[in-house]
């Protein structure tokens, strides 16, 4: 089959016209075609309808060097991403969180193998809708300016043996005691009034099949290692707003949610990873990563170990990693590039 002659010509315009997008960091490499697909290919995911508009400029952008390719997008949720890659009705499942042990177990089981992931972008330092970067809520009375992803596991979490991780393998080094467990803000230093006020906990439902899951499942992996033990008194709302606004309330309390729920008396405290000092949220160390809870957006394909990655897939992931696949990111507003060494690293996993 042969495209029509007026849809050549203005495939081949289009190839001519200058991509304007948003800069990304310089050190990634610039998309080159390996090959150029003939005939007409089609390219159908399925997945997140967070990832609508980032996915459409990296279509139109591709299709400026591989106009014979065109897509199929059915982004209706994460949900149903994986259920469509392993039923073989999608070739890519984009995805707002990490797949789910759960979900890695049913491609196992049908195909034998693991989906390939492949990380597309950086989440965002403050869009509820953009699989945001977790902020860490206090009230601005709360002397508190910062706090370790240790003493967090100790304020959210609570006794444990260890803790199984997304192949179902159990890290018994992950355990950690109730002598460990934090209560009172005390406990973190405080003094005077504060001494021995109880530490007040918020967060999203620790339901794992939740729409609202993400950012618990975020919250679980980077905080408790992947644990699942709670405090038993967290107190648990669906959507962020709900969070600041109950954290709003409470003098004593601390949560988490996205920092585009910020109210005027909260304040987001910096945050130390392991063995690090503490870095405040913001947009620049949510771009550079440097900020311990920055989150990811994935696609997911079914790649079998050994065997090459579909032509067309392989190359419209290319383009994707690519500096112009990342400047188009910036067409999208929420997201942000990736840095190019995770870019890098990516693009290693296609060959």
């Amino acid at each position: 089959m042969r495209w029509p002659a007026s849809f050549r010509l203005l495939a081949a315009f289009a190839l001519m016209v200058p991509v304007v997008s948003a800069q990304a960091p310089s050190g990634f490499a610039a998309y080159q075609p390996t090959l150029n697909i003939d005939g007409p290919v089609i390219l159908r995911s399925w997945g997140s309808d967070e990832m609508v508009g980032m996915m459409s400029a990296w279509e139109s952008g591709f299709m400026r060097f591989q106009p014979q390719v065109r897509f199929s997008d059915k982004l209706k949720g994460t949900e149903t991403a994986q259920a469509a890659l392993f039923a073989h009705i999608a070739d890519m499942a984009l995805m707002s969180r990490p797949i789910l042990p759960l979900e890695r177990h049913v491609m196992f089981r049908r195909e034998h193998h693991l989906p390939l992931e492949i990380m597309v972008a950086t989440g965002s330092p403050e869009a509820s809708d953009r699989t945001f970067a977790l902020a860490i809520m206090v009230s601005k009375d709360n002397p508190l300016h910062s706090l370790s992803l240790h003493q967090l596991d100790g304020i959210f979490g609570d006794q444990r043996t260890g803790a199984w991780d997304e192949e179902f393998i159990w890290h018994p080094e992950a355990a950690r005691g109730a002598d460990q467990n934090l209560r009172t803000w005390g406990q973190l230093g405080l003094t005077g009034e504060w001494a021995d006020k109880p530490i007040h906990v918020y967060g999203y439902p620790v339901t794992i099949y939740s729409p609202t899951s993400g950012p618990m499942l975020s919250f679980r992996k980077q905080v408790m290692q992947g644990g699942d033990i709670w405090n038993p008194d967290l107190q648990e709302f669906p959507e962020g707003k709900q969070i600041a606004d109950a954290l709003t309330k409470d003098r004593y309390a601390i949560g988490y949610t996205c920092l585009c729920d910020e109210t005027d008396a909260l304040k987001p405290l910096a945050i130390a990873p392991a063995g690090g000092a503490a870095v405040p949220l913001t947009r620049a160390t949510v771009a550079d990563r440097s900020y311990p809870l920055t989150r990811s957006v994935y696609i997911y394909i079914d790649r079998t170990p050994g065997e090459p990655v579909d032509p067309a897939l392989k190359e419209f992931l290319t383009y994707v990693l690519s500096r112009q696949g990342q400047q188009d990111i910036g067409r999208s507003s929420g997201y942000l590039p990736l840095t190019p060494e995770i870019a890098r690293q990516q693009l290693q996993k296609l060959q």
